[in-house]
């Protein structure tokens, strides 16, 4: 099933995205699966509300390291076949099947909703409207196979078959809301964009780049937005959750940090030297730099070692992606 195969890559493992994009380019398919976690206990590789899609031979997304696949694969055919919700327990905590020849020795436990995707009509509007960006997915499922999507003004509901629960308990219902993904805004391209924004996808990140310089335009074709001015980008300020200026240009850069200094974006990175941001700074008023104390990242990146545009492009994604993880950042 060629579309969702497009999908089957090493991604990580908290990047939805990929995963709906395959959801929705296989929506039509009759053997395709959405596998959800429902809930999980103990040490596990995923956490509730993470997805895989199965479709024959074709995956995206991993709700282990590898081990718990191939039974899910096998699980999940069979759901599309009979378009019916199946449930998976997988349970690993056991001292007597730590040393078994399949024992994956990860102490934990993990709970799953197949979800055939043929059998769920009006699926690929409501996973399309999350992927445009900027609304919620919220996720609603009970035992009896009564199942509702809805994001932003789309919404979808299902009653589908379901066999019986395969563990016990006074849980029956799981809401399972998907927060946006995040959004940058690149100020600027230069030799680093390419690795940069590639980069940036893979961890599950919406990317803006503004950029009218014929020299740099071919890297706006890998942002998901490609806008020709600052006015055009910043209408909406409060949807980002990190702006990078990285013009490579004195002058623009100095533009980007005058307009990024009143907005609320929480995370302004700057591309370039220490004594490079102090004449940046030196030409903003007070009132400027005391609105980006805090949250001006100069120069940006972690300290990784290394030179050149992809080793740039890792220190800036490396550096947004842990603000992301120690801030909760959507």
């Amino acid at each position: 099933m060629t579309p969702a195969g497009s999908g089957c890559r090493f991604l990580a493992a908290g990047n939805p995205r990929p995963v709906l994009e395959a959801a929705l380019a296989a929506s039509g398919c009759v053997d395709a699966t959405l596998a959800l976690v429902l809930d999980t206990e103990g040490s596990t590789y995923s956490h509730a509300g993470a997805m895989a899609l199965f479709a024959g031979e074709a995956q995206s997304g991993w709700l282990s390291g590898g081990c718990l696949e191939p039974e899910l694969a096998r699980r999940a055919a069979q759901a599309a076949l009979d378009r019916c919700v199946n449930w998976v327990e997988i349970d690993t905590r056991d001292d007597e099947d730590l040393f078994s020849g399949s024992a994956v020795g990860c102490r934990g436990r993990l709970r799953i909703a197949l979800l055939p995707l043929a059998a769920m009509a009006g699926v690929a509007e409501v996973l399309q409207a999350w992927l445009q960006g900027g609304v919620v997915l919220e996720r609603a499922l009970d035992a009896t196979g009564e199942l509702a999507l809805r994001a932003g003004e789309r919404s979808a509901r299902w009653q589908l078959p379901a066999a019986p629960l395969e563990w016990s308990g006074d849980v029956s219902r799981w809401s399972l809301p998907l927060a946006p993904l995040p959004e940058v805004l690149l100020l600027g391209a230069g030799p680093e964009s390419p690795a940069l924004l590639r980069l940036l996808r893979e961890l599950g990140w919406r990317t803006t780049l503004v950029e009218p310089r014929e020299r740099w335009r071919d890297a706006g074709t890998l942002a998901d937005v490609h806008r020709e001015t600052m006015d055009a980008a910043l209408r909406e300020p409060g949807c980002f959750a990190a702006a990078l200026a990285m013009h490579h240009s004195f002058e623009r850069d100095r533009d980007a940090l005058d307009r990024l200094s009143a907005t609320p974006v929480p995370f302004v990175g700057l591309l370039g030297p220490p004594r490079r941001r102090d004449d940046l700074l030196g030409l903003l008023s007070p009132p400027q730099r005391e609105a980006l104390a805090g949250r001006l990242h100069a120069p940006v990146g972690l300290d990784l070692g290394g030179q050149g545009p992809e080793a740039i492009a890792l220190s800036i994604a490396a550096q947004l992606q842990q603000w992301r993880a120690r801030t909760g950042a959507a």
